[in-house]
C-alpha cells in the first residue's frame, strides 16, 4: 500500500468512528421513542434524531470524505480484503446519494419522523386519514430520493419501485421479485384449498384464553436463556409494533407486545426478534473494526429471524423442549392440553388480518399483497386515499378475509412511514433460509440438537457459516457461498409442502 492510500484510509476510518457515535445517539434515541417516550414528546425527540442523523450525514457528504473514499474505490487492488469492502460499499453510497445535500437529507429525515408520528396516532384511533398526508409525503421523498440519482437508462426503464426494492436487498429486480411471487401463488394458493377442505380439525380453542401480562413476561425471560441471547450485551422491553433495534457492538435491543388473549404472539415475536438480535451479536467483530458492520442487507437478516421463529420455533423438538415450561407458567389455560395440541395449534392454518400474528403458511401472501400495493402506490398511479380500499380488495382476494377497521388492515405496520421496498425482503428471508437450513440439517443433528436445548451448537453453526461473510457479500453471492447453488423459492415452498401434508394428512 503506497502512502497516500495508507493516509486516505486512516482519516477515513478516523471519520466513520466520529460518525459512529452520532449513529449511537441517534439508536438510543430512535429506541426510545419506539418504547418508553411520551405521546407529547416524540415530536421533539424525532427532531433531535433527525438532527443528529444529519450531522452524521454531513461527516461522509464533506468534500474531503468523498474525494478520499473515491480515492480507495480507485486504489481498491492496494487494500487488503475487508478494506475493499469498506471502499465498496461507500461508492455505491456515494453514487447513489451523491446528488442529495444535507439540506435535502434533512428534509427526508423529518418527513419520515412525521410519518411515524402521524402513523401512532392513526393507529391509535384506527384511522387511516390521520396517517394519509404524512404517507403522501413519505411517497414523494422516495420517488424524489430516486430521480435524484444518476441511472442508467437500463435501471430507468426498470422503474422507481425497482430502485426502491434493490435499497433494502441489494442486486434484487421486480422482475425477479415477479417470477417468484407468480410462483409462490402457483405452488401455495392449490395447498391452501386443501388444506382448507381437510377433514382434519386442529383444536386451537386454549389459544386465546386470557392470560395476565406477568406471565407472559416470565414466558419470555425463558425464551430468551433458551436461545442464549446475551443479556449483557442486549435487552429487551415494549413497543406497538416488535422490532430490533442495533445501538453498537455490544448493545443490541428487542422489543414485544403482550396480548392478554394471544399468549404465543409475544412467544414468537420475541423469538423472531432473537435472531435478529444473534445476528448482531455473533457477527465477526473484525467487521466492526473495518467498519463495515452495516452491509447486511434486511433479505439476510430477515431469513435469521424467521429461521429461528418459523424453522426452530414451531418444530416438533422445540416444542418437546419448552412445552413442560410453557405448561407450568400458563399453567391455568394449558392444563387440558398435550404437547401435540400444542404443536398443531401454533401451525394450524387460519387465513387471518395480522401479518405478525399469521401462521407460517399463510404469512408469505401478507407479503404479496403489501408488494402488489407498493407497485400500484409508486408506479401504479393509486391514489394514497384509496389504499384501504385496495387492502380489502386484495385480502379478500388471497386470504378471503376483510379488516372491519383500519387498525387491523392498513395500518397494522410501521414499515411505510420510513419508506417503500422493505416487505418483500420477509419472503426473500423465508427462501434464503429454507436453503441454507438444508446444508445445516446435513451437518448437524438440528433436532436433537433443540430438544436438548443445546441452541449452541446451532447458534455457532450460524456464526460461522451464515453471519461470517454477510457484511461482506452481495445476497446472490453470499447465498450461494452458504449453500454452493443459485437462489431458489423451490426449498421453502417444498418445506412448507411436507410440512403442512404432514399436519393435514393430505394424500
Amino acid at each position: 500500500m503506497n502512502p497516500e492510500t495508507k493516509e486516505k484510509l486512516d482519516y477515513i476510518k478516523s471519520v466513520l468512528k466520529e460518525a459512529n457515535n452520532y449513529a449511537i445517539a441517534c439508536n438510543v434515541l430512535a429506541f426510545d421513542q419506539e418504547t418508553i417516550c411520551p405521546p407529547r414528546g416524540m415530536q421533539a425527540q424525532g427532531e433531535a434524531n433527525a438532527y443528529l442523523a444529519n450531522q452524521l450525514f454531513k461527516l461522509v457528504k464533506s468534500d474531503e470524505f468523498i474525494s478520499a473514499s473515491e480515492y480507495l474505490y480507485e486504489h481498491i487492488d492496494e487494500l487488503d480484503d475487508l478494506d475493499k469492502v469498506l471502499a465498496d460499499q461507500y461508492h455505491r453510497d456515494y453514487v447513489k446519494n451523491k446528488n442529495i445535500t444535507p439540506e435535502k437529507n434533512l428534509e427526508f429525515t423529518l418527513a419520515f419522523n412525521q410519518g411515524f408520528v402521524d402513523w401512532t396516532k392513526a393507529r391509535q384511533n384506527s384511522d387511516f386519514s390521520m396517517f394519509a398526508d404524512a404517507l403522501t409525503k413519505v411517497r414523494d421523498v422516495c420517488i424524489e430520493k430516486v430521480k435524484l440519482r444518476e441511472l442508467s437508462e437500463e435501471d430507468k426503464k426498470r422503474g422507481i419501485y425497482n430502485q426502491l426494492v434493490g435499497d433494502y436487498e441489494r442486486g434484487i429486480t421486480t422482475e425477479e421479485l415477479d417470477k417468484c411471487f407468480e410462483h409462490c401463488k402457483e405452488r401455495l394458493i392449490p395447498l391452501l384449498k386443501k388444506i382448507q377442505n381437510s377433514k382434519k380439525k386442529i383444536r386451537t380453542d386454549f389459544m386465546h384464553r386470557e392470560v395476565k401480562e406477568y406471565q407472559q413476561v416470565e414466558m419470555v425471560k425463558y425464551l430468551l436463556d433458551v436461545l442464549h441471547f446475551d443479556q449483557e450485551r442486549g435487552a429487551f422491553s415494549t413497543s406497538e409494533h416488535p422490532f430490533t433495534h442495533w445501538v453498537s457492538q455490544h448493545d443490541t435491543r428487542i422489543t414485544t407486545h403482550y396480548y392478554p388473549t394471544d399468549f404465543s404472539a409475544s412467544m414468537y415475536s420475541i423469538i423472531h426478534e432473537s435472531g435478529h438480535a444473534l445476528f448482531e451479536m455473533l457477527q465477526p467483530t473484525e467487521d466492526y473494526d473495518h467498519y463495515i458492520q452495516d452491509g447486511k442487507t434486511l433479505g439476510m437478516h430477515e431469513s435469521v429471524s424467521r429461521m429461528y421463529e418459523n424453522r426452530i420455533g414451531r418444530s416438533r423438538s422445540f416444542v418437546k423442549l419448552i412445552f413442560p415450561k410453557a405448561k407450568e407458567i400458563f399453567s391455568d389455560i394449558l392444563s387440558d392440553v398435550t404437547e401435540e395440541e400444542f404443536y398443531e395449534a401454533i401451525n394450524a392454518v387460519n387465513p387471518s388480518l395480522i401479518r405478525t400474528e399469521s401462521d407460517e403458511f399463510t404469512y408469505t401472501f401478507h407479503i404479496i399483497i403489501r408488494y402488489e400495493i407498493e407497485k400500484e402506490i409508486i408506479e401504479g398511479g393509486l391514489d394514497i386515499a384509496d389504499i384501504p380500499k385496495r387492502w380489502r380488495e386484495k385480502y379478500e382476494e388471497y386470504l378471503g378475509v376483510s379488516p372491519k377497521t383500519d387498525r387491523e388492515g392498513v395500518l397494522q405496520d410501521v414499515h411505510w412511514a420510513t419508506g417503500f421496498g422493505y416487505f418483500p425482503t420477509y419472503s426473500m428471508g423465508n427462501m434464503y433460509n429454507a436453503m441454507y437450513y438444508n446444508r445445516m440439517k446435513n451437518e448437524i443433528d438440528i433436532d436433537k440438537c433443540v430438544e436438548n436445548g443445546d441452541l449452541d451448537t446451532i447458534n455457532n453453526w450460524m456464526k460461522d457459516n451464515v453471519f461470517a461473510k454477510a457484511n461482506r457479500l452481495a445476497p446472490s453471492e453470499w447465498i450461494k457461498d452458504i449453500t454452493g447453488r443459485d437462489f431458489t423459492a423451490d426449498d421453502f415452498l417444498d418445506y412448507l409442502e411436507e410440512k403442512y401434508s404432514k399436519i393435514y394428512e393430505l394424500s
